[in-house]
């Protein structure tokens, strides 16, 4: 497995300083996100694009997938249609961004019943699928097209709460180019990352490495990798069963309010303890 971590991770917001540092801590590659506006975003040119890849590339990280926040503002199972068309194009915008960059894979959150941490609009169980599965499968064929694939993620959305369910709405897509991204972290809350493993299985295109303690209950359980409770062996050993050895990402939120350059370095050598690398 190879180590990324994702821009999210960061305080500082030079990045081309954040490249240097995941670098010095001895990641991999960086997982970037496509913001509305900014050096990778919505208004992103072919040409600025690949100013980002030369820097990369320079540095020695590779680029291999793209995430984006703006999913939870605009999302496919809103009822406001101007809404879902502005989620389908930033899919498209993010698939090509992502081509440019040379990553074959993005995340995106496919919608919500209702964000846990963040109550708003509330759509209907039944509503919210068969908006989010139509999305999806006209996105598809664009994700065919430039060759990155699109990996739906596990979030607290009150959505797609069982591996079965995400591994059924998957299959319903209908595209080898749609599978999961899964985030070890997240299912804690309410389940065993291992059991998602298991039932997940090929459909996993990508992996978000976080920690969580159950007690806490809310975004505050979320914290340093080795600190909460999930179980890492067993969960490399279910990741070794289904065969997936691709990339691994740390999502840590938010940085240490002193020091936040010391949280890249931590989870550098805990994801080493974790791989099994010395």
């Amino acid at each position: 497995m190879k180590k990324g971590i994702s821009i999210w991770s960061f305080a500082e917001t030079d990045l081309k300083k954040c490249m240097l540092l995941a670098k010095d801590a001895g990641f991999d590659g960086i997982e970037l996100a496509l913001d509305e506006h900014g050096m990778v975003s919505m208004d992103s040119t072919e040409e600025d694009i690949k100013k980002v890849k030369a820097m990369a590339d320079e540095i020695g990280l590779e680029l291999y997938s793209l995430a984006s926040g703006l999913y939870w503002t605009y999302n496919y199972t809103s009822a406001n249609e101007e809404n879902v068309k502005k989620a389908k194009e930033i899919t498209k915008k993010q698939l090509q961004v992502a081509a440019w960059l040379g990553c074959d894979t993005i995340l995106v959150v496919p919608g919500a019943v209702e964000v846990a941490f963040d109550p708003g609009e509330i759509v209907e169980y039944d509503t919210a699928y068969e908006r989010a599965l139509s999305a999806l499968r006209e996105l598809a064929p664009v994700a065919e097209k430039l060759g990155v694939h699109i990996g739906v993620e596990n979030v607290w959305n009150r959505f797609l709460l069982s591996p079965m369910e995400m591994a059924q709405f998957i299959d319903e897509v209908g595209s080898e180019y749609v599978g999961s991204y899964f985030d070890v972290g997240n299912v804690l809350f309410s389940g065993y990352p291992e059991q998602w493993i298991k039932i997940l299985n090929k459909r996993i295109k990508k992996v978000h490495f976080k920690d969580y303690r159950r007690a806490a209950g809310d975004l505050h359980g979320f914290v340093d990798l080795l600190a909460g409770e999930v179980n890492w062996p067993n969960v490399m050993a279910q990741f070794d069963k289904i065969g997936y050895d691709g990339w691994v990402t740390a999502e840590m939120l938010p940085p240490y309010t002193h020091y936040p350059e010391a949280i890249l370095y931590n989870t550098s050598y805990s994801m080493d303890k974790i791989l099994g690398r010395k």
